[in-house]
């Protein structure tokens, strides 16, 4: 696989892993797609864990902007998923930390530790490996800019919008393949009827 693998190689190698499923599967707010994508399966494997990073570090290293600041660039990630992807990121930059925000419970939100957090002015590059309804982006974002830091761009391993997703513009998003999955808020009702096989996941 190249350095900067193609959509169609990058999607190839999430379904080789497992990562990418095909069926009926809801998650525990009830929510329904009929692709799901468990990223620790790709990311678990060191390999493939470093081809992924190296590409999406170069995805941003292309914006003349980014490149400009990449010393005194910071990366920001949600735990624990966004970790894997922070740290690959990170070394592949050469960007200057890593800081990561986390919950003692799902339904709370996530927050930074004591004592290490963002500086005020400092430059911060969001990442986690998969978009899909945003929201954790969107409170990330906020949490990053209470502390006077400035969001400059966002990269995730993989692009995976549900219909009512954010929209971040102007702010420049990089990721290494879209997934043009059905979503839905509930199972949808020719599912029900037709009585197909449901996999309920929790991530």
């Amino acid at each position: 696989m190249q350095l900067l693998p193609t959509e169609e190689e990058v999607v190839e190698l999430l379904r080789e892993t497992g990562a990418l499923r095909t069926g009926n599967f809801v998650y525990p707010d009830g929510s329904y797609t009929d692709e799901y994508l468990g990223m620790p399966l790709v990311m678990s494997d060191y390999k493939n864990a470093k081809i992924l990073s190296v590409a999406l570090s170069r995805k941003v290293r292309a914006n003349t902007e980014l490149r400009a600041m990449l010393g005194q660039l910071s990366i920001v990630a949600p735990a624990t998923g966004g970790l894997p992807v922070a740290y690959g990121v990170v070394e592949a930059l050469g960007a200057k930390k890593v800081y990561w925000a986390e919950a003692d419970d799902a339904r709370m939100p996530q927050k930074f530790r004591e004592f290490v957090s963002p500086k005020k002015g400092e430059k911060i590059l969001l990442v986690d490996d998969i978009f899909r309804t945003g929201q954790k982006l969107v409170h990330l974002k906020a949490l990053v800019e209470s502390y006077g830091a400035e969001v400059v761009g966002i990269a995730v391993m993989i692009y995976q919008p549900w219909p009512d997703a954010p929209n971040f513009a102007p702010l420049p998003m990089f990721y290494l393949a879209k997934l043009d999955s059905f979503a839905a808020h509930e199972v949808p009702k020719d599912v029900k009827e037709d009585g197909d096989e449901i996999t309920r996941v929790w991530s």
